[in-house]
C-alpha cells in the first residue's frame, strides 16, 4: 500500500482515539459539526446552466440535459499554530504531529533558525530588528466531510478527506529560510499581494509564503499564514513540499473544479473560523476595520496562539447523462 493511502487511513483509525481534549483543541466531530452549521450560508447552491450529452445505444442517438449547479463547499482544514507538531486539530496533531518534529529535528534540524519546538514571537532588542514578528507553523488537510457520499445535484471536490495537503514542518526549508520565496517581486515590493488595502489598511502580504510575518494581531497573523499555505496548494509547480489541488474528473459528473485562491477574492473562495470562534458564515480575508470600535480579531484570540479555518471552494458541475459531454451553456455569471 502507498504511502499516499497509508497516512489518511491512519489517520482515520485514530478519529475519536486521541483522548482527552486539551484546551484550545478542536476534535473532527467538532469540525464537522461547525461546518454544518454554516453551509446554509456558505455553500450557496444554485442552478447555474444546462449540460448537452449525446447518448447512443443500439436504437440511435439523442441529446439529452441536465442542470448545472454551483455551489460552494468546504475542502480543506486550515491550522495556523505556534507549537511545531501541535496543531489545535487533536486527531492531526497525534497522526501528524511526530512527522513533522522529525523532520525539522533530522537532517535539517542544525540549519534552521527557529527551534524545533516551536516559534511565537520574537521581538529582539536592536533598534535594527523587527518588532512584532512572530512564526508560526500550517497545516492544509482535506476537510473530513468530503469523505461522505455526494448527494445528487452536488459536486465532487478535489480533495480527498484527512489528506494532509500541505505541512509546514514537512516544508522546513522554504517555510523558515524563504528560499526561495524571497525572489519574488511580490515578496519585496510593497502593495502587491496584499491581504486587506495597502498601505493604510493590511493583514500582511500574501509572499513571502513563509511562516515569518510582522503583525500586531495575533487573529490577522494566523489568518495570513492560513491564506499563504492555501496559495501554495491550489498551484502547481510551487517551490514547496506538498500536495497541489489538481484533476477535474468525477465519477459520474462533468466537474468544473475551483482555480486558485486569490485573497480578498471570494469567487475563489471564503474562510470560515471553526477556532477559537465558531462562526456561521464565510468571508475572504482583509476586512477593513478602520473607524470601527475594535479590531477584526476583537473575540477571535486563542490564549495559546491556535487558529482553524474551514476553507469552501467554488465549485460547478452537472450530472452526466450520456457517453460524451457535448457543451454547456450558462444562464448566470457565478459565483457572483
Amino acid at each position: 500500500m502507498s504511502a499516499w493511502y497509508r497516512g489518511p487511513l491512519l489517520f482515520a483509525a485514530v478519529l475519536g482515539m486521541a483522548g482527552p481534549v486539551q484546551g484550545g483543541s478542536i476534535t473532527t466531530s467538532g469540525i464537522m459539526a461547525r461546518t454544518s452549521a454554516a453551509a446554509s450560508s456558505c455553500m450557496q447552491r444554485t442552478p447555474v446552466g444546462s449540460c448537452f450529452w449525446l447518448r447512443c445505444s443500439w436504437s440511435g442517438c439523442k441529446v439529452r440535459t441536465s442542470v448545472k449547479v454551483g455551489h460552494y463547499r468546504p475542502d480543506l482544514v486550515v491550522s495556523s499554530y505556534h507549537e511545531l507538531g501541535a496543531n489545535p486539530w487533536v486527531e492531526a496533531r497525534t497522526v501528524l504531529g511526530r512527522a513533522q518534529r522529525a523532520a525539522v529535528q533530522g537532517v535539517l534540524g542544525a540549519r534552521l533558525p527557529v527551534a524545533a519546538g516551536g516559534g511565537g514571537h520574537r521581538t529582539e532588542g536592536s533598534a535594527r530588528e523587527h518588532r512584532n514578528l512572530v512564526f508560526r507553523e500550517a497545516d492544509a488537510i482535506g476537510h473530513p466531510l468530503t469523505v461522505l457520499p455526494v448527494p445528487a445535484f452536488t459536486c465532487r471536490s478535489q480533495t480527498r478527506a484527512l489528506v494532509p495537503y500541505f505541512q509546514s514542518g514537512i516544508d522546513a526549508l522554504s517555510w523558515r529560510q524563504a528560499v526561495p520565496e524571497m525572489l519574488y517581486p511580490a515578496s519585496f515590493t510593497p502593495g502587491l499581494r496584499e491581504i486587506g488595502g495597502w498601505p493604510l489598511q493590511t493583514w500582511g502580504g500574501v509572499y513571502p509564503r513563509t511562516g515569518w510575518l510582522t503583525q500586531v494581531d495575533e487573529p490577522k497573523a494566523a489568518a495570513v499564514i492560513a491564506q499563504r499555505a492555501v496559495d501554495i496548494v491550489t498551484r502547481t509547480g510551487q517551490p514547496h513540499v506538498y500536495v497541489p489541488l489538481t484533476g477535474s474528473s468525477a465519477s459520474g459528473q462533468k466537474l468544473w473544479p475551483a482555480g486558485p485562491l486569490v485573497e480578498r477574492d471570494r469567487r475563489t473562495g471564503v474562510w470560515q473560523m471553526l477556532h477559537p470562534r465558531a462562526d456561521t458564515g464565510c468571508a475572504v480575508f482583509g476586512t477593513s476595520d478602520l473607524g470601527t470600535s475594535g479590531s477584526w480579531g476583537a473575540g477571535r484570540v486563542d490564549e495559546g496562539g491556535d487558529y482553524a479555518w474551514s476553507l469552501w471552494r467554488p465549485y460547478q458541475c452537472c450530472r452526466r447523462r450520456g457517453q460524451w459531454f457535448l457543451f454547456d451553456i450558462d444562464w448566470m455569471d457565478w459565483p457572483p
